[in-house]
């Protein structure tokens, strides 16, 4: 098993931090583990600390007071969340669930704010993060008002993506209420899209992977 600061080293958050100011941090950090589908955050829960993505991945999520679904994001190795709480020390603004078994590294609020205070590049790189987060909610926003819902699908199957010896794969397992949930559409309406794109040869299926062609 990686070191913490091993983990953290190779964290874009933290690209740029002293290894003195790094070493700190990671002796701060406290290193947990999640199954599949377990909730690890709550929207409403007091921000007392930032979450990195070790290994596995997350989906991030908003419900109404019906029990309806939006996904909001899904994280990987990596990435964080906590970011805004860090900052003005609002509660969770949204559920962060375990979308398969992870491993994450847990660091007090109170220990980041002391640590952004002694070092400008990581205040950098927080910023840079909840740039990319606002970036991501512009995205949304404007598909949701411009995007019928084929443009939607199609533009998160790109965003799922990953090049792949240069070929875009989406290896996560998302499924089509999943994917419903991150459009603003029904899953029937995702799965003729899916079906369509399919046929009219602009995506295929290979070894469980979707291959956009």
């Amino acid at each position: 098993m990686p070191s913490n600061l091993a983990s953290l080293s190779g964290i874009p958050l933290f690209s740029g931090v002293p290894e003195e100011q790094l070493e700190l941090v990671a002796r701060m950090a406290v290193r947990r583990k999640f199954s599949r589908h377990r909730t690890i955050v709550y929207a409403g829960d007091k921000t007392n600390s930032l979450f990195v993505i070790v290994s596995g991945s997350v989906k991030v999520l908003s419900r109404d007071a019906e029990g309806r679904e939006v996904i909001l994001a899904f994280l990987g190795k990596g990435e964080c969340f906590g970011e805004m709480g860090l900052i003005d020390g609002s509660p969770r603004s949204a559920d962060v669930l375990a979308f398969d078994a992870c491993e994450l590294l847990e660091i007090s609020r109170d220990d980041l704010v002391k640590a952004l205070k002694d070092n400008p590049d990581l205040s950098l790189n927080v910023m840079r993060s909840l740039v990319a987060r606002l970036r991501q909610a512009n995205w949304k926003i404007e598909s949701l008002a411009l995007m019928d819902v084929y443009g939607r699908v199609a533009k998160l199957l790109l965003d799922l993506s990953e090049d792949v010896d240069g070929i875009q794969v989406i290896r996560r397992k998302v499924t089509k209420q999943d994917m419903a949930k991150m459009v603003g559409a029904s899953r029937e309406m995702v799965t003729r899209v899916m079906k369509d794109l399919e046929t009219s040869g602009y995506i295929r299926v290979d070894d469980g992977n979707i291959v956009i062609v």
